[in-house]
C-alpha cells in the first residue's frame, strides 16, 4: 500500500477514535428514561450550581434553565434508595448536579480554554494554572450527560430530619486541588471519615466514587448507558 495513503489512514483513524461519541437525538427527558429526583423525594435538598453563579465559571451554565435534578430512572430510583436509607440515621443529601447537558460541557472546555478569565482561581483552583485544568479536572466528556452521575454531598440533622448542617468533607465542591481526592490524606481523620460515610452510602446502593472527587458518584448499570444528551435542564 502506498506510504502517503498508509498515513493518511492512520491520521485518520486516529481523530476517529479521538472524536467525542455523538449526542442522542432525543429531545425530552421522558423519551431519554430521566425524571425529576423530587417526584421520588419531593423535599430532597438541592443546590444545582451550574444553574447560578456560584461554581467554578462564575457565571450560570448553558444548558441550565432550572435548578432541578434530572436521572435515568434507575439512577433516579437509587438515589432515592440512599436518601431514606440515611434519613433513618438522621442524614441527608445535599445535590450540587445530576444530569448535566452535553452544551453545559462544552460550555466548561471554552471556559477552561479562556486562560484570561481568572476570577474563580482562589476558590476553586488556587494550586494549579488554569492550562492544567482540562483533562483530570475538565473532560471534553462528561459522566454526567449519560444521566446516571450525581455531584453531592451529605448533612446531618436533627431527631426531627430538619436543621440540617454539611457534614465537614475538608474541601468545598468542585475544588481542582489533591485535598478533594475522597482518600486523601491531606484532610483529616474526621473528613476522611465523613467522607467514608457517604462513600459506604452510596456504594450500598450500586454508586462508584471517582477517586479524585470525593463528591462525584455514578450509577453501576448493566449494561452501562452510553448516550450522551443534549436537553436543557428545564
Amino acid at each position: 500500500m502506498n506510504k502517503g495513503l498508509v498515513l493518511m489512514l492512520l491520521a485518520t483513524a486516529t481523530a476517529f477514535a479521538e472524536s467525542p461519541p455523538p449526542v442522542s437525538p432525543v429531545k425530552t427527558m421522558a423519551h431519554a428514561g430521566m425524571i425529576d429526583i423530587r417526584t421520588l423525594v419531593p423535599d430532597i435538598a438541592e443546590d444545582i450550581k451550574y444553574a447560578g453563579s456560584d461554581n467554578f465559571t462564575g457565571a450560570p451554565v448553558p444548558g441550565y434553565k432550572s435548578a432541578k435534578c434530572f436521572l435515568l430512572a434507575p439512577a433516579a430510583h437509587a438515589l432515592a434508595d440512599v436518601e431514606h436509607a440515611l434519613r433513618a440515621q438522621h442524614l441527608r443529601l445535599k445535590l450540587w448536579d445530576c444530569y448535566r447537558p452535553a452544551q453545559s460541557v462544552a460550555a466548561f472546555v471554552r471556559w477552561a480554554h479562556d486562560l484570561g478569565d481568572q476570577r474563580t482561581k482562589s476558590a476553586h483552583y488556587p494550586h494549579l494554572d488554569k492550562s492544567q485544568l482540562l483533562g483530570e479536572y475538565i473532560a471534553e466528556t462528561s459522566n454526567h450527560t449519560r444521566g446516571a452521575t450525581v455531584d453531592l454531598t451529605a448533612m446531618e440533622c436533627d431527631r426531627h430530619g430538619k436543621h440540617c448542617r454539611e457534614l465537614d468533607m475538608g474541601t468545598p465542591f468542585d475544588l481542582f486541588d489533591p485535598r478533594a481526592h475522597t482518600d486523601s490524606q491531606l484532610a483529616t481523620s474526621m473528613q476522611r471519615a465523613n467522607r467514608q460515610r457517604l462513600l459506604q452510602a452510596m456504594k450500598a446502593q450500586g454508586f462508584e466514587n471517582y477517586a479524585d472527587e470525593w463528591w462525584h458518584y455514578t450509577l453501576i448499570m448493566n449494561p452501562q448507558p452510553t448516550d450522551l444528551y443534549d436537553i436543557p435542564v428545564q
